[in-house]
């Protein structure tokens, strides 16, 4: 076992504080720090930010924290405190984007859905702004626009997909599944799980293409960090 390094130590104890505030004030806490739609009333625009330190319970932050141990101590000393600390938040963001993103062709959708059905768009625009719904379109309920996200997930699938690029043969175990296997096989395998689960809405709750995202915009990073010839120290 190897022992912190000092960015993701800050790091740890920065969400283990915010979520602590959570607990004890969490109606001003998530409405003010989790990420909710561009359009919605209670969109912020340090949101994109502050949601990498929210988290929805103590599963939650545990299994992010333990990954952020785990694959961010290694890339800190690979590739410096301030490289790392640039990764991590761009991963954030970047998975940010691609939850916004995701959740905005979900909306146009489901907007589509409900016009060509005869229903007028000042009316959804209405609804959509009330927080009401359609009966008799259950399969329609704005989720993305309505549910705000949280959690570091993002950042640290994006971590996590850099450790398979950086160390593709490292024996990695999930804990319901404990047989070892290398990074280069591990990775993939999760992401291919996850863009299963969002084409089949599967696990509902769970911001999946903010996975999906934080792992693309780190592979692209790692990777081409790797590959050039300046090799971040």
């Amino acid at each position: 076992m190897y022992s912190i390094s000092e960015t993701v130590k800050v790091l740890l104890i920065i969400n283990v504080i915010v979520f602590v505030g959570t607990m004890t004030m969490p109606d001003t806490m998530y409405q003010l720090f989790s990420l909710y739609y561009y359009e919605n009333p209670s969109f912020k625009f340090w949101q994109p930010v502050t949601h990498m330190f929210m988290h929805g319970g103590v599963s939650h932050i545990a299994f992010n924290m333990l990954g952020l141990w785990m694959f961010g101590t290694p890339l800190e000393r690979q590739w410096g405190s301030k490289r790392f600390l640039f990764f991590y938040f761009s991963a954030g963001l970047g998975a940010a984007l691609i939850h916004t993103i995701a959740n905005y062709i979900d909306l146009q959708l489901d907007i589509n859905e409900l016009m060509q059905a005869g229903i007028g768009r000042d009316v959804i625009d209405q609804a959509i702004a009330q927080g009401q719904i359609f009966v008799n379109y259950p399969q329609v309920n704005f989720e993305g626009y309505f549910v705000p996200a949280v959690g570091a997930s993002g950042a640290v699938y994006g971590i996590m997909t850099a450790f398979a690029v950086y160390y593709p043969n490292a024996q990695l175990m999930m804990i319901f599944f404990p047989v070892p296997i290398k990074a280069k096989y591990f990775v993939p395998l999760i992401l291919i799980g996850y863009t299963v689960m969002n084409l089949t809405d599967n696990l509902p709750g769970i911001a999946h293409w903010a996975h999906v995202g934080g792992a693309l915009f780190g592979f692209i990073m790692a990777w081409s960090w790797r590959k050039s010839r300046f090799n971040p120290q």
